[in-house]
């Protein structure tokens, strides 16, 4: 039996419907990813799934004594507590049922078997098990805690609960790589079922099992994770195509037919006027895709091609606990040109924005120099949605005190400019407080986009972006010709328009890696191993399912080891500098075409393949290299 089961659902939320006839059923081990567009009902489906509210109409089936727990996309927790009084809040039912016992209030032996029954009498123990599990101080204040770590203290209140099914709402957002990582393996060691939304594809593609997909406000399931699911997707629309321009041509054949008039009205055609009105019937009913956002960048003045260089930059500042200085940048050297893709990754208080700021020259350094380029206009997109007025109306906040918006050179109406980011015109003077935290997102990138800039700066702009104009932001960037700098965790989004990674490498230095995500874990990998005497700093994000080290160079022989060549020893070694020239020659053409930037965004592929070439010639160098002096030195006895 279905641990839940939904049956022919109606929901709307005004004349908006959100669930229409829709059926949904979960299993048991399943863990589903919910994906659909921005302001679909997602949100509202989940809570109903948790049993908090219930559809218009049609009905929902818990299976009898299920426990399910429900992480909401922004947790409310209450900054005046503790970590621990915030988890025990998890199990204030089981704890009132004690209270209740020790006060004799009610049947004793019906309260004792409820509480055995929820393995009440180990609470303290269940609530300590869950801190240790997600590595939670228990006596820090609510208030003084990151996103991340409040997300954490949400989940571990969830957790405790020891739930059936465990509901999750963007649980990434705020999290940092390593951190996304350890929600990937905890869910996947999870024993109930999880009903997650999303939109980070690489975590729907480590975790899922099945994506559900609310399409027109519909429930369709794709078996596998996202990556199978694009591809049945992609298959269905096709499909869907098809139908639908057969039943419009033959509609039209029909209407052509009824306006002749006397044919249509003899008695042996009654039966095709009878077809012409289901097909009118099932055209009206259709309900059509939802339309893709027209999203536009305005580029400013060019400016020059440098935008900055940094030379042994150095910024620190007091540490809340002791006072003592505390190096946030640390001998950090970097150029940074006209086009580049620039994704900064470190994990939550890293520092990622202070190294921003030092970039752009808003702060000075402690030590080091910063040189600036010419014309920069920067535009910024704020994680923290700072700039937004929940009363304001959406045409007022595009576009305050005028009804016209500049784009660059064209001059267009401020409702024609939001029906490009899919807000029609009946919602122009809406509040923004009616908006999803997706759409509300996509209003941030609707001003944006507006304003002429040549640098921009994204803080997590995939934040409750659906997957649609997630895409579309990505053929943006990869197409704007300015220069972009982007602090994010969805590991897809960078490996997609990132030209380069500067990465935190721990104790304030920072790192700069070619490519995207999947490059920087590939080299940094192959760096740790190319030096095993030596430990490295593990790259924060750095995934522990990747362990994988490049493949081990021919072992040396010892350095000082005097004896004499053999003839394919002697052969091998004169041999070797023309090897060498050639790797050299090879790996100097790779990294011109890498460093021009274009090969990322016209075809990723071959990027990644000249991005792990790179690296097989490095490997190989230092074998030959190593190999030649081994020789050589032998060669001298």
């Amino acid at each position: 039996m279905s641990l839940i089961t939904l049956a022919r659902a109606h929901l709307a939320f005004g004349d908006r419907p959100l669930l229409d006839e829709a059926d949904f059923s979960l299993e048991a081990g399943e863990r589903v990813g919910l994906i659909g567009r921005n302001g679909t009902g997602k949100s509202s489906l989940l809570r109903i799934l948790a049993g908090m509210e219930r559809p218009d109409d049609g009905s929902v089936q818990f299976q009898q004594g299920i426990a399910i727990a429900l992480v909401p996309q922004e947790p409310v927790l209450t900054d005046a507590s503790t970590v621990f009084e915030a988890v025990r809040e998890g199990l204030s039912d089981v704890i009132d049922l004690m209270q209740r016992y020790e006060r004799g209030d009610g049947d004793l032996n019906a309260l004792q078997t409820a509480i055995e029954s929820l393995d009440g009498w180990n609470w303290r123990q269940r609530v300590d098990e869950a801190l240790q599990r997600l590595a939670l101080p228990p006596d820090a204040l609510i208030g003084t805690l990151s996103g991340g770590t409040r997300k954490r203290v949400a989940l571990a209140r969830a957790l405790v609960r020891r739930p059936d099914v465990l509901l999750l709402d963007e649980p990434t957002n705020h999290l940092d790589l390593l951190a996304i990582q350890w929600l990937e393996d905890l869910l996947n060691a999870f024993r109930g079922s999880v009903v997650v939304i999303t939109h980070d594809r690489s975590f729907l593609d480590h975790v899922a099992t099945r994506i559900v997909e609310l399409d027109r406000g519909r429930l369709l399931s794709y078996p596998g994770n996202f990556s199978a699911y694009q591809a049945q997707k992609e298959e269905q629309l096709a499909q869907e195509a098809v139908i639908n321009a057969k039943s419009d041509k033959l509609l039209a054949q029909e209407e052509v037919w009824i306006r002749r008039g006397v044919e249509a009205r003899r008695t042996r055609s009654r039966s095709r006027i009878v077809r012409l009105e289901r097909l009118r019937t099932q055209r009206a009913e259709r309900r059509e895709a939802i339309g893709r956002a027209r999203m536009e960048l305005v580029t400013g003045q060019a400016g020059g091609k440098l935008v900055a260089e940094l030379t042994d930059v150095c910024k620190a500042f007091p540490d809340p606990a002791t006072g003592a200085p505390r190096a946030v940048v640390r001998d950090f050297t970097a150029t940074f040109l006209r086009g580049d893709k620039v994704g900064l990754v470190g994990p939550n208080g890293a520092g990622k924005t202070t190294l921003l700021r030092l970039i752009l020259g808003q702060i000075e350094p402690d030590s080091g120099r910063i040189r600036q380029g010419a014309g920069l206009q920067v535009a910024y997109f704020d994680q923290m949605r700072a700039a937004l007025d929940p009363d304001a109306a959406l045409e007022d906040f595009i576009s305050p005190g005028s009804e016209w918006i500049e784009l660059g050179t064209q001059r267009k109406h401020v409702k024609s400019y939001l029906g490009d980011f899919l807000f029609s015109p009946a919602r122009a003077r809406s509040p923004i407080r009616s908006l999803s935290g997706g759409e509300r997102n996509r209003l941030l990138l609707a001003r944006l986009f507006a304003r002429p800039a040549n640098v921009l700066v994204l803080d997590e702009p995939t934040n409750d972006l659906d997957i649609d104009t997630l895409e579309l932001l990505e053929e943006l960037l990869q197409d704007y010709a300015g220069t972009v700098f982007i602090v994010s965790h969805d590991r897809a989004f960078l490996d997609n328009v990132a030209t380069s990674i500067v990465a935190f490498e721990g104790d304030g230095r920072w790192r700069e890696y070619e490519g995207g995500i999947t490059d920087w874990q590939t080299q940094s990998r192959r760096a740790a191993a190319a030096t095993p005497a030596t430990p490295v700093n593990k790259p924060s994000g750095a995934p522990p399912r990747e362990t994988a080290d490049a493949p081990a160079a021919p072992p040396a022989e010892p350095r000082g080891a005097r004896r004499k060549l053999g003839y394919k020893e002697q052969r091998e070694l004169e041999a070797l500098p023309g090897l060498i020239a050639q790797l050299e020659a090879e790996q100097k053409a790779i990294d011109a075409e890498l460093g021009e930037g274009s090969v990322y965004r016209a075809d990723p592929a071959r990027a990644q393949q000249l991005a792990a070439r790179s690296s097989e010639i490095e490997d190989a160098l230092m074998a030959a290299l190593e190999r030649w002096e081994t020789l050589g030195a032998a060669q001298g006895a």
